[in-house]
């Protein structure tokens, strides 16, 4: 079974990224837990982790289909001391954040190399930030999003995540979320029934479906190795109607938070309902 839902709002506390899913008709959503725009934010009260989790449950959502996206200012392979630290502190309270909410994963972007150090050695720097904070949070899995690859940033090779994820000691508290036009913009022609199988057979071989645990579900506005990350409305960019019918046809995806980032939030009960369709 499909879960399907939307990276929704949580303006005015995260109980109403409930809300906000609910309205939509989905059963999964995605939310920030904090400003994703500053290092530093307040913690969360009792009374807002209370109301998260009561709405949840009388609103009939299951948390292991809800995928917090930690901050975009986060990169773990900051060559800049201070700056790592920065992204290290902040890792680690969205991590917490995220077990305070009584949540199972938390999804990020594995970081950038600023071509001030080498590839493999920010991979394995990630590698290291992800098992400091696994060694101080419980419960939480760091789930890996690959990328589109747009200028100095990691994790658009599945060998790079893989690279990522060997690095990792508790290797049952890391995973990976695949983003559909990150997929395609990095190079995997997933448009096609073919390129579709190719990628996915790469996917296990590199990294394998067990670490799978979520789908950021996005067409694309740029085509194939363009390494350009620019989200499109399902159906309408370079994937294309067709792609999203095989997707939703493959139970590879099934049983995990499936969640659109797509550009224009008054259309996403349609698109969801579209989907479902399939």
């Amino acid at each position: 079974m499909k879960h399907i839902g939307a990276h929704v709002s949580a303006s005015g506390g995260v109980g109403n990224a409930v809300l906000a899913a609910e309205s939509i008709g989905a059963d999964a959503f995605a939310l920030f837990t904090r400003n994703q725009k500053t290092w530093v934010s307040k913690p969360l009260t009792a009374d807002e982790v209370y109301t998260f989790k009561y709405l949840l449950k009388e609103r009939g959502f299951d948390s292991q289909y809800v995928l917090p996206h930690d901050s975009y200012l986060i990169n773990l392979g900051n060559p800049n001391e201070e700056n790592l630290i920065k992204s290290r502190n902040a890792f680690l309270d969205e991590m917490q954040r995220a077990q305070q909410l009584g949540l199972q994963l938390l999804n990020f972007h594995p970081g950038s190399h600023l071509n001030l150090m080498s590839e493999d050695a920010c991979l394995d720097q990630i590698a290291q930030e992800i098992n400091l904070a696994l060694d101080k949070t419980e419960g939480v899995t760091a789930v890996i999003e690959n990328t589109a690859g747009q200028g100095t940033n990691l994790g658009y090779k599945f060998s790079q995540i893989a690279r990522i994820i060997r690095g990792v000691n508790d290797k049952s508290r890391v995973g990976v979320c695949i983003d559909t036009c990150h997929t395609l913009a990095a190079g995997y022609d997933i448009s096609t029934e073919m390129g579709y199988q190719f990628t996915f057979d790469e996917f296990e071989r590199e990294i394998g479906f067990e670490y799978l645990r979520a789908i950021h579900l996005n067409d694309s506005k740029k085509g194939a190795g363009s390494r350009v990350d620019r989200h499109e409305t399902l159906g309408n960019g370079m994937l294309g109607k067709d792609f999203f019918a095989r997707f939703m046809h493959d139970t590879c995806f099934d049983d995990m938070p499936i969640i659109l980032e797509t550009p224009e939030p008054t259309i996403w009960a349609q698109e969801i309902s579209w989907l479902r369709s399939l």
